[in-house]
């Protein structure tokens, strides 16, 4: 066969450079065909057809096919992939920290995907740049920067904010470590909730993962401050560099919100009284939290939007910490996670545009680029390549719910987790364990008869002679989970998960947690009741 008949085919697997109203048709119901397979795997289950085991062995010894496949046959292909896939919308998943997307940011991955452009430089990407401003513009209003001073960009996941960050600390602490290599007297402070990216990034930028701090959490999951300025301080007197302190604003277990504000104050303190001749940047990780800076100004008083009292509590004891983002050098925002928009869109915030000079590149190391245009984010990303469909994907979000949208969104599941935590603690024999932090995430154990729930969880916690009852009581957790779960998986229950290590005790041993985390505008009242009808049924299955 001729390259020229091989070439006529794959040019008809392409979408038409120019319009051609046959092709234009046949594109459309291609990707209506696919729309229509996925949508035939659904069933009662929150999972996309059956669950079915993955034979890696096998796919590491796949060949490149000999010869072309048909549009028609691939996609079929693709769609049997997503068998199994879990449904995060459904309202009978309680699962993690991943949203459903809506409509208008599909259609932004859809669009950006199909022409493709990247928005290192406006030339490769013209008004798709113009978006990403827009969104820097939107969030940095949101979390109270001056819009005239601070930038961002859009990176590759919450561990890229949070190593954008981390990067630009060490250049303020140690100038001209992009140019001569990172200095071994370098340090960067977490909490032990922070999230494990922090290990990762001062591993690869050259830190070293001896040199994270990691400072103990309170009971509200929060960096323990006494412990902090103890550490710091020790950090400053042998003569460290402070390249990064992240505050974590909403950790991944436990939502818990640290006091921002203080660190602030306590490392500007720390400047004066040892005369540093830099300032230690201060990352907000806010990948979770971010959202709730629309509740700001909102009026808990007048309650506009008439949520129940305790979500009104909830949301005024996340806004007492969220409210002071801008206390912060810079800030990191998912909106795959509480945005609601498909992976990947994350955004890395900088309150002062003069920070990301400190990573800019000459542009004679760049010499088939930025020759015009007047965008030009390439000069200081990381990457080389950023795709525009999460900055799509989050406008699209954006002007779709509007500070009223992400108000009403955000309430209902914030209504939904502070009804299941009612539910829950309406029983002898379970409990929370972060009933004092105000996101959408419940952590709580199973207890079997006779056991006193109310004294347990501290005595577990700092009692070595309780070590044996909470070994026991994390299996029997376990197993209520794998009870659950299996229920779920049948149709009769809801997907919710599990975390290894709540926390760690103070004789070192982790606590086994259940875990709800609602993030569906699906879920309702009777959801969340039979979170704990299925907990109780699991019990009473185990019969101790």
């Amino acid at each position: 066969m001729n390259y020229r008949d091989v070439l006529e085919k794959i040019r008809l697997a392409f979408p038409q450079p120019v319009s051609d109203p046959i092709h234009d048709s046949y594109f459309v119901h291609s990707m209506m065909r696919a729309l229509d397979q996925v949508d035939a795997l659904k069933t009662h289950l929150p999972i996309l057809g059956t669950a079915v085991p993955g034979d890696f062995a096998a796919a590491r010894q796949t060949n490149l096919p000999n010869g072309m496949s048909s549009v028609e046959d691939v996609t079929a292909n693709l769609v049997s992939y997503l068998q199994g896939m879990t449904i995060f919308g459904h309202p009978r998943t309680q699962q993690n920290v991943i949203p459903p997307p809506t409509i208008p940011s599909l259609i932004g991955v859809l669009i950006a995907s199909l022409y493709n452009p990247n928005i290192a430089w406006d030339e490769y990407s013209h008004l798709v740049a113009l978006a990403e401003v827009e969104v820097v513009g939107m969030t940095t209003q949101m979390v109270g920067y001056d819009p005239e001073q601070a930038t961002g960009v859009f990176t590759f996941g919450g561990t890229g904010t949070t190593l954008y960050a981390v990067k630009l600390g060490l250049e303020k602490a140690c100038p001209e470590t992009i140019r001569t290599g990172t200095p071994e007297d370098v340090v960067v402070f977490v909490s032990d909730a922070g999230h494990y990216c922090a290990t990762n990034i001062v591993g690869w930028l050259g830190i070293g993962t001896d040199n994270l701090i990691t400072i103990p959490t309170t009971d509200e999951n929060e960096m323990d401050l006494d412990r902090f300025e103890q550490e710091i301080r020790k950090a400053l007197k042998n003569g460290k560099k402070i390249a990064a302190i992240i505050a974590t604003l909403g950790t991944t277990d436990a939502f818990g919100l640290d006091d921002l504000e203080s660190i602030v104050r306590l490392r500007d303190q720390l400047v004066d009284e040892f005369k540093l001749d830099y300032r230690p940047h201060i990352h907000a990780d806010a990948v979770i939290g971010w959202a709730w800076s629309v509740f700001n100004d909102y009026d808990l008083e007048e309650n506009p939007l008439g949520f129940r009292p305790r979500t009104i509590r909830a949301l005024a004891g996340a806004r007492r910490r969220i409210q002071h983002l801008s206390l912060a050098d810079s800030v990191g925002i998912d909106f795959h996670k509480t945005g609601f928009t498909p992976y990947i869109s994350s955004l890395v915030l900088v309150k002062n545009q003069a920070d990301m000079d400190l990573v800019k590149r000459h542009p004679e190391q760049m010499p088939y680029l930025y020759h015009f245009g007047e965008h030009r984010p390439g000069m200081y990303t990381l990457e080389t390549s950023r795709a525009g469909t999460g900055v799509l994907a989050a406008l699209a979000n954006l002007q779709l719910f509007g500070e009223q949208g992400l108000r009403g969104i955000l309430g209902h599941i914030v209504e939904m987790t502070q009804l299941l935590r009612e539910h829950l603690e309406g029983h002898a024999g379970l409990t929370v364990l972060n009933r004092n932090n105000f996101g959408t995430v419940t952590l709580f154990r199973a207890y079997p008869e006779g056991v006193d729930t109310f004294s347990i969880k501290q005595q577990e916690f700092e009692d070595t002679t309780y070590r044996e009852s909470l070994l026991a009581h994390n299996a029997y957790n376990q197993e209520i989970f794998d009870y659950v779960h299996s229920e779920a998986m049948e149709g009769r229950g809801i997907v919710i998960s599990t975390t290894d290590c709540y926390r760690q005790t103070t004789y070192g041993e982790p606590i086994v947690a259940l875990k709800s985390y609602i993030l569906s505008p699906f879920v309702d009242e009777a959801d969340v009741q039979t979170v704990v009808k299925k907990v109780l049924e699991a019990r009473e299955k185990l019969g101790r």
